[in-house]
């Protein structure tokens, strides 16, 4: 695993554009950090690296929102068991051709692929951010 230290949202965002091109359609990527480390601004930032336009927002009280097929931003936090997720049909988005991301994953375990890639976000002060990948 790599590491990039980010100096601001800006760059965090910028960063996740980039990565977003490392992406390939079906990819699983597991958003790890603690509760404000910054996994919904890197989610902004590979839905601008994929070229979608639309806001992308915190999932939290829909689970996961759907932008055009391309991206999954789920947010698994208000998941209470896997059978929650199974009967909100989660897992079927992880074959439906787009790239999906997915934050609070640990909630979920047992239905993520294995082949799920992670990033690692750790808030190291009010700005600063270490982003293993």
């Amino acid at each position: 695993m790599a590491v990039f230290i980010s100096r601001s949202r800006e760059e965090t965002e910028a960063f996740a554009a980039d990565y977003a091109k490392t992406l390939s359609a079906g990819d699983v990527v597991i958003l790890d950090g603690d509760m404000g480390a910054g996994k919904t601004v890197f989610s902004k930032g590979v839905a601008k690296g994929l070229g979608i336009e639309e806001e992308v927002t915190s999932p939290t009280y829909a689970y996961m929102n759907d932008y055009d097929g391309r991206l999954f931003h789920y947010d698994c936090y208000r998941i209470e068991s896997v059978e929650q997720a199974e009967n909100l049909g989660l897992a079927d988005y992880f074959d439906a051709g787009g790239i999906c991301l997915i934050e609070w994953a640990q909630n979920i375990a047992p239905l993520i692929p294995p082949y799920a890639k992670r990033v690692k976000i750790k808030k190291i002060d009010e700005e600063k951010r270490e982003i293993e990948y």
